[in-house]
């Protein structure tokens, strides 16, 4: 009896360790389905396109995180998350994108802050999408617009997004300070990787502030490799701009929210200067606005965004302003519908109209 009560505490003891190691590391699929149905119409566009599209308030996703206590506060993470194009199974954002492009890093954690090492976001990301009421729209947020998504489609574009190095960086080094006070500051190297030229690279840093109702965020970044794989900084001729010769992109932003609880405003301003041969140069000056405003269970949007882009490689002052409007309800914590309404014009063409459905789930 003694006999089979020992071995039966030593089973015990033995699923209660079990139970703890694995209680110290986690993995977990997760991911977000994103659809809608609509009219969509850029300024410069020949024409209007309806069709059900993957998306609208935030790109679809699924992949692996995970983490593991290694003890005396210290843990080791990772992240494997691929887009996807909701509507026709397609993997990526787009034709040629990278399996792995949303994240595919590892990081170690403690008290010191936080170093990840792989495909992980750009400095430019954080800033822009937590600073506008539309949040990582690719669609529909004028700010995200303006930002990385350009005008027509890769063969003919009328409008080239003014931030080069796309929103996650390959090949790169984060390091992310601890939380002081509620600031927190993160600091961005990517390797070129060309070879015999060691000093191509993208350098970046963000801080974002966060205290009651008030939110302060800005980045610096300078550019010169493209993004998911490295290449040219720019991989497409744009009329009027032909960027095949653009080596170097500086840029600065500065971002502010305030929660009024009646309503959530939004402000940002950035400067962009690409750098390009024979001493030629282009400017971009953008400002957006935006506001939140809880109503009835979910929330009414609205944010405007407006570029001035300058410089010889330009000629004539060029002008895109967009505005959006919608309506996002909350069916419950992970699941949401939307409608939108857009309006973009640039200064060179006639504005454009789209209109917008969709759904929304996270797992």
């Amino acid at each position: 009896m003694k006999a089979v009560m020992f071995k039966s505490g030593i089973a015990a003891a033995m699923a209660l360790c079990a139970t703890g190691a694995f209680a110290q590391s986690s993995v977990t699929v997760q991911g977000l389905v994103d659809v809608y149905a609509g009219s969509v119409k850029f300024s410069g566009d020949n024409g209007s396109r309806a069709s059900v599209n993957s998306g609208g308030m935030t790109t679809s996703w699924v992949g692996f995180k995970g983490s593991e206590d290694l003890g005396g506060g210290l843990k080791a993470e990772f992240a494997l998350t691929s887009f996807l194009q909701a509507d026709t199974g397609t993997s990526g954002r787009f034709f040629g994108d990278t399996m792995f492009s949303r994240d595919a890093n590892v990081a170690l954690k403690g008290d010191f802050g936080r170093v990840s090492l792989g495909r992980d976001l750009a400095p430019s990301f954080l800033p822009t999408v937590i600073f506008n009421p539309f949040g990582d729209s690719f669609s529909f947020s004028p700010l995200v617009l303006h930002t990385w998504v350009p005008n027509g489609d890769f063969g003919k574009r009328t409008w080239p997004n003014f931030l080069a190095g796309d929103s996650g960086w390959s090949n790169e080094i984060i390091y992310t300070t601890p939380d002081m006070g509620g600031l927190t500051a993160n600091v961005h190297y990517q390797f070129g990787e060309k070879t015999g030229d060691t000093g191509t690279k993208n350098i970046g840093i963000n801080a974002l502030y966060f205290n009651g109702p008030l939110a302060l965020s800005g980045y610096y970044h300078q550019v010169q490799a493209g993004n998911p794989t490295p290449g040219a900084l720019i991989d497409a001729t744009a009329a009027p701009v032909n960027f095949a010769s653009v080596t170097n992109q500086k840029t600065w932003f500065a971002a502010g929210s305030y929660d009024l609880s009646v309503a959530k405003l939004y402000a940002t301003y950035s400067q962009s200067k690409n750098d390009a041969a024979a001493n030629t140069s282009m400017k971009d000056k953008t400002y957006s606005l935006g506001a939140k405003v809880p109503v009835a269970g979910g929330d009414i949007l609205a944010g405007f965004a407006n570029t001035r882009r300058s410089g010889s490689l330009v000629g004539a002052e060029l002008k895109r302003d967009t505005l959006t409007i919608g309506y996002d309800y909350r069916l419950s914590k992970r699941t949401d519908v939307y409608a939108l309404m857009m309006s973009d014009k640039l200064s060179n063409a006639e504005r454009a109209s789209s209109l917008a459905a969709g759904m929304r789930h996270q797992f």
